[in-house]
């Protein structure tokens, strides 16, 4: 039997959506819409018409973007939360800003009900107070993960070891010299969120390196590409984390590929647990890797290497109550 149509279901006249946006400086944030036009139902172009309730088409603010998008651009929009509540360190937090959520991760929890949020996209830093914050969750297969209160179990509380982590109050500064081995970033389409290990050739400005990577080769492939590149978009090269025999289920990861690293969220362990499926945020595709391919995924923030992955997973499983068993049914077709 086929599945219902999501535009159809989820995305009529009139129902409130959020939307996200392909648009430079917009990219990884959510906004509250409303559905003007849905898509046809018989067409084969699912587009959209949607209008922003924050974003305005004129300089005076009195008009409402309205625009029309691909029904994958869209997700409804998640029902408040029944009761307020706390955010500790490395929770993954979604906080509102220039009129949109954009997806964080607590790195302080400061006094007055005020918290420092890290953004991985643009990798600033930046303080919140608790109403302008959320769970972060993903809009997957029809339903949110990590479910909605109401739908949750919870089970016993206990102390997380990460909760005793404390990162230091001001942002420390990597020291990069001649021959340090790194990894770089871009900003450029088709490269946006990876990171590719390169080495340091030299300091140019106070804050920008003539870099060259390890797999990136020229135009004419000749030698290893050459670039220079700036203190926001280099970090050092990861350390080693412990050997992994098994990931598992909704462990955050770096999958290898187009040679770099891409984070991704094992959403699929294959038979014989050497074998995942990993889904990717920022493309909202899925794609089959080899257990030699992935690795822990962790987060440059404030000088320090934090494994948030491990701590989500915590948070998941108070959650739903139970540990995740790992899915050892068969290959996807």
């Amino acid at each position: 039997m086929a599945s219902p149509d999501p535009t159809t279901t989820l995305f009529k006249k009139g129902s409130a959506v959020e939307i996200s946006s392909d648009d430079e400086g917009f990219r990884g944030a959510w906004y509250s819409g409303t559905v003007v036009r849905p898509a046809p139902s018989r067409a084969k172009d699912k587009r959209v018409l949607v209008e922003y309730e924050t974003l305005t088409a004129d300089e005076a603010g009195k008009k409402r973007l309205r625009e029309t998008l691909d029904w994958v651009q869209l997700r409804p929009r998640p029902p408040p939360e029944t009761r307020r509540r706390g955010f500790k360190f490395s929770e993954e937090v979604d906080a509102y800003h220039n009129d949109g959520w954009w997806e964080g991760v607590v790195t302080e929890v400061l006094e007055g009900g005020r918290y420092s949020v890290f953004f991985r996209g643009t990798r600033e830093q930046l303080e919140f107070g608790g109403s302008e914050l959320r769970v972060h969750r993903e809009w997957k297969d029809g339903k949110w993960v990590p479910p909605l209160e109401g739908e949750e179990k919870v089970a016993p509380q206990k102390v997380s070891t990460v909760d005793k982590l404390k990162p230091s109050k001001e942002t420390v500064k990597a020291k990069y010299s001649k021959g340090m081995l790194v990894e770089v970033s871009s900003d450029e389409d088709g490269f946006q969120g990876a990171w590719f290990a390169a080495t340091i050739i030299e300091q140019q400005k106070e804050d920008k390196f003539l870099i060259e990577y390890k797999s990136l080769r020229n135009d004419d492939d000749t030698e290893f590409l050459r670039e220079e590149s700036d203190t926001m978009h280099i970090r050092p090269y990861p350390p080693a984390t412990s050997v992994v025999e098994c990931f598992n289920l909704h462990e955050e990861v770096d999958a290898l590929y187009n040679d770099g690293w891409w984070v991704g969220v094992i959403t699929k362990v294959l038979k014989g647990g050497q074998r995942y499926i990993v889904y990717f945020r920022g493309t909202n595709e899925e794609m089959e890797f080899n257990h030699s391919d992935l690795r822990l995924h962790q987060d440059w923030i404030d000088g320090k290497w934090v494994m948030v992955s491990q701590f989500c997973k915590e948070v998941i499983e108070k959650i739903v109550g139970i540990a995740e068993p790992q899915d050892l049914g068969d290959d996807v077709s």
